[in-house]
């Protein structure tokens, strides 16, 4: 409405310029009879008469002006002449003669008070009939869902196959089954098969849920309709169940057909005692969806996609036969699937010949195939910056740091104390990790740098990825973590603060050593049941289901881990303190360690 009001605005501006240029408000002059004419040209007072047919517009000569009639289908020579005015006076009057009315003299005022006020009334009743119908239509349409559609018929959309989506084999096999039924859905009914009508899938922020989903569709070569949880919920009862009833009716209408509904958990979550209206407009919503999904035939071929990373909170009735059917987990990448999606995303990038994605996945343990799409990506950007026309080995390694930390803080400066001791807490965390057993780290990088909210670090290389972990191992992190700690005890004989996020982990990870994994003196036991505060979202808080004096025993037990970590790490200093001083000087000189200088420097102790 804000448009149209100044549309008309606009308009009436736009009139009042043309009416007042047409129609400027003139002189007014007095009217004189002919006869005082007469007597004034004979007196010489008049310097000019301007005839427009029988009318007369005189000027004087002191500038006063002055209008006449002469007769009527006579020159105004000759009446001046009848009237008894002397030639010659006649003569020394500049006399113009105009011609009659133009056509603006008569179309000028039909236009503007007659054409302009009737296309202005039509324009402004237009646009509230406009505003008036759009609501209406905008009212009808609220409960209608709007998912947005892919797959068959959609032309100028990026087309994703399973050879799009690196590693994730047993997903893509479980899938392609849904696919096949897709296609050919009488091989399963006559055989008396049902296929699922519900698939779910389940996977951490990244790992390729979409993107699945969406090739599921590309290769099935059916109409996919996208929609996201929280679509649903709106501030008015009822809209999300209706949206849903809408969303089905839609898909049924066009099978076979695909429905999915990205991070499920937004509307499936259990339900349980409501608190506001807000969460009862979300349980019925629940309620409808598994009503629709009960209300499939058995041949049926419109099937449910979901997708979630947050499978522990959804409703029972959710997930049990006959709706959400199969789960299938999505796991974080391991090196062979990381190498596969590092060919994907590099495949229309230039890279330089001497570019190794071996390493590169290597040094990406636990990147989801996101971070990886988003590593390429910041390494492209790196290299258009230096003006490169293509991407070298220099610009992937540096973006693999630049996503795990943040980018570099050039504008942290240290002082040189502060610079000496952010020095020998780095290196007491490399030589910890790298001299501390069962399992020693090789260390890949040593840096002083600020990166994001680190003002150091230390990045290790695994020389296997590892699915479990035993107490030694759990040990050996603890002892790392407190590696900068230790250091500067040992060096300055004090400690700062920059080893506070260092200490908060380890005693996170020895407090799950004794009350989630069972690895202490009491016993292959947890403590504490953690339960989701259902209308706080991800805030959890933790029942107590153990006595004050086992709280005592467990505190005692975490403290014991701590200081038994701290003596090992204190131990291994020591013993190599040679090599954390050289260390540590060359970290103050250049500020960055890479592998192979880092490993010459502890070679000999």
């Amino acid at each position: 409405m804000g448009k149209n009001f100044l549309s008309i605005i606009l308009l009436l501006l736009v009139v009042s310029i043309l009416f007042s240029f047409f129609f400027s408000p003139q002189e007014k002059t007095k009217q004189i009879p002919f006869t005082q004419l007469v007597t004034d040209i004979n007196q010489g007072k008049v310097k000019q008469i301007t005839v427009t047919q029988d009318n007369l517009n005189i000027v004087y000569k002191n500038g006063e002006k002055a209008s006449s009639m002469k007769e009527a289908e006579t020159s105004l020579s000759q009446s001046l002449i009848n009237y008894g005015v002397n030639k010659d006076k006649i003569d020394s009057v500049k006399i113009a003669i105009k011609s009659g009315q133009t056509a603006w003299s008569w179309l000028g005022p039909v236009i503007i008070f007659g054409i302009l006020p009737l296309l202005v009334f039509i324009f402004f009743f237009g646009a509230i009939l406009k505003q008036t119908k759009g609501g209406a239509m905008q009212a009808f349409n609220f409960a209608k869902a709007k998912p947005r559609l892919s797959g068959v018929g959609q032309t100028n959309q990026e087309k994703v196959t399973f050879d799009d989506v690196g590693g994730l084999q047993e997903a893509k096999e479980e899938l392609k089954e849904i696919v096949d039924f897709l296609k050919n859905p009488q091989k399963y009914l006559k055989i008396g098969a049902r296929i699922p009508r519900g698939v779910l899938l389940i996977g951490a922020p990244g790992t390729g849920k979409t993107l699945l989903a969406k090739a599921v569709a590309s290769e099935a070569h059916v109409p996919f309709y996208s929609i996201s949880g929280s679509e649903f919920i709106e501030l008015f009862v009822g809209v999300g169940s209706a949206r849903v009833r809408d969303l089905f009716a839609t898909a049924r209408k066009h099978q076979p057909s695909i429905i999915f509904i990205d991070e499920l958990d937004a509307i499936g979550r259990s339900r349980g005692p409501g608190i506001g209206g807000g969460y009862e407009e979300r349980e019925q919503t629940l309620n409808q969806i598994l009503s629709e999904m009960d209300g499939f035939q058995k041949n049926s071929t419109c099937i449910v996609l979901g997708a979630t990373n947050r499978p522990e909170i959804l409703d029972a009735a959710l997930l049990r036969p006959g709706r959400f059917d199969r789960r299938i987990v999505l796991d974080l990448p391991d090196l062979k699937s990381r190498i596969q999606i590092l060919k994907i995303h590099c495949r229309n990038k230039p890279l330089d010949k001497k570019v190794d994605i071996q390493e590169i996945a290597e040094r990406t343990p636990g990147f989801s195939g996101a971070d990886l799409s988003n590593l390429v990506n910041e390494a492209a950007l790196l290299a258009a910056q230096r003006n490169k026309t293509k991407i070298d080995q220099t610009e992937f390694l540096e973006s693999i740091e630049k996503v795990m930390l943040g980018p570099e803080r050039k504008s942290h400066i240290l002082s040189k104390e502060e610079k000496r001791i952010s020095a020998y807490h780095e290196a007491g965390h490399a030589i910890v990790t790298t001299f501390c057993p069962p399992h020693e780290e090789p260390v890949r990088k040593v840096s002083i740098v600020a990166r994001g909210l680190a003002a150091g670090y230390t990045l290790k290389s695994p020389q296997e990825e590892k699915h479990l972990k035993t107490k030694e191992e759990f040990m050996a992190e603890i002892s790392t973590l407190l590696g900068g700690y230790c250091a500067e005890k040992l060096i300055f004989g004090q400690v700062t603060t920059g080893a506070t996020n260092d200490l908060k982990q380890a005693s996170l990870l020895a407090r799950k050593l004794v009350k989630d994994y069972g690895m202490s003196k009491l016993g292959p036991i947890t403590f504490g049941e953690k339960e989701e505060l259902s209308f706080l979202g991800k805030e959890f808080e933790e029942r107590k289901n153990y006595s004050e004096k086992i709280a005592e025993k467990i505190d005692e037990e975490v403290s014991k881990i701590i200081l038994k970590a701290e003596k090992q790490a204190t131990e291994i200093l020591k013993r190599k303190k040679k090599a954390l001083v050289r260390v540590a000087k060359v970290l103050i000189k250049k500020e960055t360690i890479e592998k192979e200088e880092f490993e010459k420097l502890v070679k000999d102790n």
